[in-house]
């Protein structure tokens, strides 16, 4: 894909955000950041993103659908000439992804860790001057036990079309959805890390969020799932003593996405109430 855009061209277009997941999540930051823009909505399913788009339009928002797969090279292609043919794509917010609750090890691997990285290579190519991107990744990343330091690599900086046969991720070692979520999202976060750099040659910032138990339509399936008495543990040991709102990150996203954070590049950071420092130093922490 060669997509060109100059910087004089640029200067004139209408600015575009491209939403990528059209959950609650995303669109809180979404809401935050596109007035006066042009919204490009995309999701797995057209019906979730004309739902958002049209409230987002009764809103005052100047939005649009469309369909995205992240699992495929084509789609997203498709979908970055569709955001450069509207404007001047200055943001980039990718919320997409599955819950381990119900997916498997491979299905994980390749939404949120796979397409992550494809997200991130082909946007990184269509990135305006002055842009910037917000990956939702999750604390579960963040109660991963340490990788090594090859391990971290690969999964950074590994071409996306090879991840797949990266040994770290073979079927026959991670049979626990759980555990691929937690690498998929430690893997995403490292991924925007090392992409941060590539983006930068093209004056654009991108970062991570990695939000905890947040009350959406996706999560309240968590909460009612397997690992439901394991999450409501969370809630209570966490300092806030509640769930989040999508609101709570759309703010920090607002932050990563606007000229307050004009300072803030390749960084993950952890909106989680406290889970993870109760996890790892208190009552959360296992077998304590």
């Amino acid at each position: 894909m060669s997509i060109k855009t100059g910087s004089l061209l640029e200067s004139v277009m209408p600015e575009v955000i491209v939403v990528i997941g059209a959950g609650a999540i995303g669109q809180a930051i979404a809401r935050r950041v596109s007035a006066g823009k042009r919204v490009l909505l995309a999701d797995l399913q057209r019906d979730n993103a004309e739902s958002v788009a049209r409230v987002m339009r009764e809103a005052g928002f100047a939005a649009r659908a469309t369909t995205v797969d992240v699992t495929s090279r084509a789609s997203v292609e498709d979908l970055a000439e569709q955001a450069a043919a509207l404007g001047s794509v200055t943001g980039v917010i990718h919320s997409a992804g599955v819950s381990p609750s119900n997916a498997s090890p491979a299905t994980i691997f390749k939404v949120d860790l796979y397409g992550t990285a494809l997200v991130l290579e082909i946007f990184g190519q269509v990135i305006a001057r002055g842009g910037s991107g917000v990956v939702v990744s999750s604390q579960a990343g963040h109660r991963l036990d340490a990788l090594t330091s090859e391990q971290a690599r690969a999964l950074a900086t590994t071409p996306a079309d090879e991840l797949s046969g990266l040994p770290m991720l073979d079927a026959e070692r991670v049979t626990d959805s759980l555990l691929a979520y937690q690498i998929a999202k430690r893997g995403s976060s490292l991924r925007v890390q090392a992409e941060a750099v590539r983006w930068a040659r093209r004056g654009a910032r991108l970062n991570a969020i990695s939000p905890g138990i947040v009350v959406t339509p996706l999560s309240e399936k968590e909460l009612s799932g397997p690992h439901s008495e394991g999450y409501q543990r969370m809630i209570k040991a966490c300092a806030a003593g509640r769930a989040g709102t999508p609101d709570e990150i759309g703010a920090v996203g607002a932050l990563l996405m606007g000229p307050e954070g004009g300072f803030i590049s390749g960084s993950d950071f952890l909106v989680d109430g406290g889970v993870t420092a109760a996890y790892w130093h208190g009552d959360l922490r296992p077998g304590g």
